[in-house]
């Protein structure tokens, strides 16, 4: 919200200069963003006259002039301008001061031999815009002396502060100068509006065919005007807040909307059809708005329409073939009250951000139609002349009178400060809330209309299933205690936030409970497992296109969204797999050689989301001269998985890999790590060679996909040293020939369910096909370590422990040993 300081004095008598009303600002909630005051900048600068200006002696474009400056004796200014001639005002700069279009600061000195003590100033040494083709000329009347800044106008401070949701009532120049003057800082200046007569019948009326949307609407029309520009002040004040003028009329209701926080719509009456303006739901139009951009209005639009179809997107943008341009002459004025949710939702369906939309979606005053309807009136016929007709209206005033209750003591309990109830009341009552009962303990107080955040009905979001008589009492707890509250918020904000003491909450327990669940902990190890292999991690929005989706998983209607935020990502995703596939393709598009990176983050299914670490690496490795160059394949994606997991406390030699994975993976080249008979905790492979080709993705891309939330919580167990032995190792390395059909992880299974107590580790160090074994056949070497703990074991245990293993492998595999 901007607004100048000048305007801001409109509605509020004070002396408090403008540092204090900045600090009172932000004190109280009003937060300040940013002051820009040029008249700081500009205060050097003077206007001038130029009393002669010669030829430079040395110099074929430059002048030697003298100027008047009001200061004294006239100076000699050497100046380059090719405007710079006698007789002529402009503005001039003495020694010292610093140029806002340059940085450069002035000193006296000579150019070629003619002394310049000063400068005389183009708009962009002054920094008011870009022309630099001559120096500022002034009109006659310009006084010579006086302060440029002062008698341009250009000493009025524009001030932004930060609005709250709650605060529709500080999106108006008024409201802003109420708060001020209930926290101390003036007198709130009166304001009544003039009424006008009505001098004929409207030719318009009003209709509301939706009166949840619209419950009440007011317009007068107007003949006779004349629309134009806006006098200087009204255009002024415009541009000093960022609007740009257009004309009278529309300047008139942008005026009101930031004055009163009240906005307003006019409608050339020439380019309506009909006699009557219609608030409906939208049926399919297509409206092209003011901003030029055309929207198509649907049933949850509300709109104002004619007999020939819509002129308006209500509450938030009118149209351009209803606009009012230098030709109107009949104009009709409408000042309508919407329901906020309604606005927002339209808003943000279409994307539009209007200074309309941002006040009614907040509330506005609803009790302030008529006044305002008279105050527009009577500016339209003061500044564009004609005559006004009776006021038209549909629907009624809704009832908005409302009462909140405050105990004194709760301002100590909840506040933690000492405040008398007199100066409670009297900062309510600054704020415009009427005092309607008193005692020693509490007052109560009438809600005034523009505060619709005190007080305010509203509907509890509660749990499904929870008892009626349960829900009536929440609601019956919160519309006796919120009241309470704001007006506790009020009291307290007036007297400045700062002076709100600080107080730790307290503490639940003696010692702080951990940080991470056993959820969160399991994420944050695994991330930084991952960020140790190499993987960069990617935090990515949830949401994806739901034919991109489709390729990872399945995409149920119900998960795709109605009103996503771009087209491009209407449906929640099944895993973060799918959008580190799309990310990597984007990446090695653009050059990338190659690509590892990760995300921890939800998937969604039909029957709920889980948490999933996924990660994809695509490319070529990085090359290196002592190892061979080669592509990445599933088993890269098997051992970051394992990492995973072993870091998560999942042992190794427990899971069991199964032959099979998702349709997105290669089916010959991916597999499921299981925890027992059904607990799947991994997917890992290669992308399916239909999945990289949609993606335009060269070579192999291999991923995996964890479950965090399927992996069981670590048993806690008492730390005890190590048990080392101090044996040495025996190795024996066995070579099984197996069918092709039978999987490595059940040879190493068998072999390690022979003898649990002392083998210390199983693993596969060696496949071959080929010569001298029979089609279809794989030799599969394997290296078995035992760990003696209590004595060295004879030649004898060793052999028989050899012969169990032969017997434990061939009778679970088939598989006989190689010779």
């Amino acid at each position: 919200m901007k607004f100048t300081l000048s305007w801001l004095r409109d509605h509020l008598e004070t002396e408090a200069p403008l540092a204090r009303l900045t600090e009172t600002l932000s004190a109280i909630g009003l937060e300040v963003e940013s002051v820009d005051d040029r008249a700081t900048a500009l205060a050097p600068f003077r206007i001038a006259q130029v009393i002669e200006a010669v030829p430079h002696p040395d110099a074929d474009r430059l002048r030697a002039c003298r100027v008047e400056t009001g200061m004294g004796a006239p100076v000699s200014v050497v100046c380059g301008a090719p405007n710079a001639r006698a007789g002529m005002k402009t503005v001039f700069a003495p020694p010292g001061s610093v140029i806002p279009g340059t940085g450069i600061t002035l000193k006296t000195g000579k150019i070629r031999g003619v002394e310049s003590a000063g400068m005389l100033l183009s708009l962009r040494e002054l920094g008011l815009g870009e022309d630099h083709a001559g120096i500022v000329e002034l009109p006659e009347t310009a006084p010579v002396g006086a302060s440029y800044a002062g008698w341009a106008g250009l000493d009025d401070p524009v001030i932004e502060i930060a609005v709250t949701p709650n605060r529709g009532d500080a999106l108006a120049v008024r409201g802003i100068a109420r708060d001020l003057a209930a926290a101390g800082l003036g007198r709130l200046k009166p304001w009544s509006a003039p009424q006008v007569a009505a001098a004929f019948k409207s030719p318009l009326a009003w209709r509301i065919d939706w009166p949840e949307a619209c419950p009440y609407v007011l317009g007068r029309s107007f003949r006779g005007v004349r629309n134009g520009p806006s006098p200087d002040w009204l255009a002024a004040r415009l541009r000093a807040i960022g609007l740009r003028p257009i004309n009278a009329l529309v300047d008139i209701t942008n005026f009101f909307t930031f004055d009163l926080g009240r906005p307003l719509h006019v409608f050339d009456i020439k380019k309506i059809r009909g006699h009557e303006m219609v608030m409906r739901r939208g049926a399919g139009e297509t409206l092209r708005a003011l901003n030029n951009r055309e929207y198509r209005l649907e049933r949850e639009d509300c709109v104002i329409a004619d007999a020939a179809g819509v002129r308006s997107l209500a509450g938030i943008m009118g149209g351009v073939e209803s606009g009012c341009d230098d030709e109107t002459s009949e104009v009709f004025l409408e000042c309508a009250l919407f329901d906020p949710v309604r606005i927002g939702q339209s808003g943000r369906r279409h994307q539009i951000l209007s200074d309309a939309r941002s006040r009614f979606e907040r509330g506005i005053d609803p009790a302030l139609l008529p006044d305002a309807v008279a105050a527009a009136s009577r500016m339209i016929l003061d500044l564009c002349g004609g005559e006004a007709s009776e006021v038209v209206s549909a629907g009624a005033e809704p009832r908005w009178q409302r009462q909140a209750a405050l105990r004194f003591a709760r301002l100590r309990e909840l506040g933690g400060v000492e405040i008398a109830p007199e100066t409670a009341i009297a900062r309510l009552e600054g704020l415009g809330f009427a005092l309607v009962a008193r005692d020693a303990e509490r007052a109560v107080f009438a809600v005034p209309a523009w505060r619709n955040d005190i007080a305010a009905p509203g509907t509890l979001d509660l749990a499904p299933g929870i008892a009626a008589n349960r829900a009536a009492s929440l609601a019956d707890s919160v519309a006796a205690i919120a009241p309470e509250a704001d007006l506790i918020e009020e009291v307290l904000r007036l007297g400045g936030l700062d002076a709100v003491p600080a107080v730790s909450l307290p503490r639940l327990a003696p010692l702080p409970r951990a940080s991470l669940s056993p959820a969160g902990a399991r994420a944050a190890l695994a991330r930084r497992v991952l960020a140790a292999r190499g993987l960069a991690e990617c935090v990515s929005f949830a949401f994806m296109a739901g034919r991109d989706a489709a390729r990872f998983g399945e995409t149920p209607e119900r998960l795709r969204l109605l009103n996503p935020i771009a087209a491009d990502l209407d449906q929640l995703r099944p895993t973060p797999l799918a959008v580190l596939a799309h990310a990597a393709a984007r990446n090695l598009a653009r050059g990338a050689e190659h690509v590892a990176i990760f995300e921890i983050g939800p998937g969604f299914a039909a029957d709920g989301a889980r948490e999933i670490a996924a990660g994809l690496r695509a490319g070529a490795p990085p090359r290196h001269w002592a190892v061979p160059a080669r592509a990445f394949d599933a088993f890269d994606a098997k051992a970051d998985a394992l990492a995973v997991l072993a870091a998560l406390g999942v042992a190794p030699d427990s899971l069991s890999t199964v032959a099979e994975a998702p349709a997105h993976y290669h089916p010959g080249r991916a597999a499921t790590l299981r925890l027992g008979p059904r607990a799947v905790l991994a997917f890992f492979g290669e992308l399916h060679p239909n999945v990289t080709a949609a993606l335009d993705i060269a070579g192999a891309a291999v991923a995996f996909e964890i479950f965090l939330d399927a992996i069981p919580t670590a048993k806690r167990r008492r730390r005890v040293p190590p048990a080392l032995s101090p044996l040495q190792p025996v190795r024996r390395d066995f070579a099984f020939v197996v069918r092709d059909d039978v999987p490595a992880d059940m040879v190493l299974r068998a072999a390690r369910a022979a003898e649990r107590d002392l083998i210390a580790g199983v693993s596969l160090f060696d496949v071959y096909t080929g010569e001298g074994l029979a089609a279809g056949e794989t030799s599969l070497a394997i290296e078995v370590v035992w760990q003696p703990r209590e004595r060295a074991l004879t030649d004898a245990e060793i052999e028989a422990m050899a012969a169990r293993i032969v017997t434990a492998v061939t009778a679970a595999t088939g598989a006989r040993l190689r010779g």
